[in-house]
């Protein structure tokens, strides 16, 4: 059975483990191995406990069968960019690989957008890999529209990645 709940300080080691899966499943075989052991560095269970005791984030957790197999985090907007009105940011969305496709990924965006919408933000931006284009569809279907871009770090490697805001 899958569930969603909030993040609570009990999963910061928990969430440090899924973010470095999950990014490396989707995106490990596209970096050096140097260049993802700096960029995971940053998913310590510290950091994680820290943004779950901040109430300037939302993070919500998803489990099956008491494993977790994603999670999603909403946070006060980082990227470059020029907000309009109230806005807040997607940091991170991530499925593992076996839990994608399978409904889930829905039921997540349907809470993202309602904390969004509860925390008073009318306008939700994200950053999605320019040749993620799985991702890419999924934020357009929910109305998302690229932006910009931006060049994202992954150890001394840089990406392009596509700036998207959803208007609430």
């Amino acid at each position: 059975m899958t569930q969603c709940r909030d993040a609570g300080p009990d999963d910061a080691a928990t969430l440090s483990a899924l973010a470095r899966r999950t990014f490396s499943e989707t995106f490990g075989h596209l970096y050096d191995p140097a260049d993802l052991a700096a960029f995971l560095t940053r998913h310590t269970p510290e950091a994680w406990a820290e943004e779950i005791a901040d109430p300037a984030f939302a993070i919500r957790i998803v489990e099956q069968d008491g494993d977790a197999i994603g999670y999603a985090k909403l946070g006060p907007p980082s990227l470059p960019f020029e907000p309009h009105g109230i806005a807040i940011e997607l940091r991170q969305f991530y499925l593992l690989t076996a839990a994608q496709g399978t409904g889930v990924a829905q039921r997540l965006m349907a809470w993202v957008i309602d904390a969004a919408r509860a925390q008073g933000a009318d306008s939700l931006y994200l950053s999605v890999f320019v040749d993620n284009h799985r991702a890419r569809r999924f934020y357009e279907r929910h109305g998302f529209e690229r932006i910009g871009e931006y060049g994202f770090m992954v150890g001394n490697h840089r990406d392009t990645d596509d700036i998207m805001r959803l208007t609430l």
